[in-house]
This record gives structure tokens, sequence and C-alpha cells, in this order.
């Protein structure tokens, strides 16, 4: 019987448009190479250093920076970096606010201090809540220092739910994180567009 169920945020709860960012950071930051750094799953340089908790917001601003034209401010990077996060899915939203009734909620995510202080903002304006009143816990990688797909972070986060592996449903865009969730006796939903929640809980 599942009784917590843990959400990726970028790909489940949030919508994304990587060419956007791309775009944004080439044309309004000049910072041509953006490509390089940026991944569906697992950021690379010094943004993966970001979500892996190795460099604080500062130190990102200090090398993000490096890359991009003279001048370019550090409102004008944040703005480029969170307009990868395009807004929130509904559909999926919907279902996470009809489950706050009967199971635990939780968030996992290899993220980063900029995008949760962007998808904080969306719950807020667009659903009027915090996300805290929301999730039990959110599990974020900057703050854990581990990130996805790694053993440990599973192996922590479970430790923070507090539940056995299979009472825990694990949703996420990415088959390897589902592997590796599933190696531990996580119960996995691979999240696509017309993946069934209320389903996976049966």
């Amino acid at each position: 019987m599942v009784k917590a169920v843990v959400f990726d945020m970028g790909g489940v709860l949030l919508n994304l448009d990587f060419n956007k960012c791309i775009t944004d950071f080439q044309e309004r930051a000049g910072f041509m190479d953006i490509a390089d750094y940026l991944d569906v799953y697992h950021q690379k340089g010094f943004i993966g250093d970001l979500e892996g908790g190795v460099i604080g917001e500062e130190e990102f601003y200090v090398e993000c920076l490096k890359h991009c034209a003279p001048g370019t401010s550090k409102q004008v990077a944040y703005e480029c970096f969170v307009s990868l996060l395009i807004g929130l899915n509904k559909p999926v939203l919907e279902v996470l606010m009809q489950l706050r009734k009967d199971y635990k909620l939780y968030l996992l995510t290899n993220n980063n201090p900029l995008s949760r202080r962007a998808f904080d903002k969306m719950i807020l304006e667009e659903e009027g809540l915090k996300s805290e009143d929301i999730f039990t816990h959110q599990f974020y990688s900057y703050e854990m220092k581990l990130q996805k797909p790694s053993r440990e972070i599973f192996e922590k986060t479970v430790e923070g739910i507090g539940c056995r592996p299979e009472e825990i449903l694990f949703i996420d865009d990415s088959q390897a994180n589902c592997a590796a969730a599933g190696e531990l006796g996580i119960r996995t939903l691979l999240y696509t567009p017309d993946a069934d929640i209320l389903a996976a809980l049966k």
C-alpha cells in the first residue's frame, strides 16, 4: 500500500523549454555556448556544480557571467536561466492536489536555488499556496549534495520519509532515475503526458 508519493520537478510538475533558455542566454546575455552546459536530466559544468551543491549561488553567477557579454547583470543571467521553466504542468498539479487529502507528498529533484525560487513563485501566484503547504518535505540535490540517479540520494530520501521503499511511489520523467529508485524496492512511474498517476497507486 502506497503511503507517500514523491514527485520530480522539471518535466513532471514543471514544463521545460530548453530551446527557449538557450535562445534567451544567447540573445540577451551573449552566452553562446550555453547548450554545452544544459542537459534534460543532468546539468554539466558549473550548472551541474550548482545543482550538486558544490558551489553556491554567488559562485554560480561569477562563473556564468564569465561566459556572458560584458555588462550582463546577475538579474539578466537569472531571468535567462529560469526561462527554462515555462509553467506548471496543470494536469499533474490537479492530481497532486487530489492526493494531498490521502497521501504524504514529497519533492525529489536535481535542482538549484534559482529554479526553486521560480517554482515557489509560480505555485504562490497560480495556486495561492506555498510549496511547503503542499509537500511534507522537499529533497533538493543542492541541499543534499547528492544527485539522481545515485543510490545514496534515494536511500537518504527513503530514510527521510520514514516509510518502507515499497510504500513509496516515485514519479520521474527519467528512465535512469526510475531504474535507480526501483533497485531499492521503491515503486516507480516513468512520467509521460499520458501516464496514469492514480492507477499507479493501486
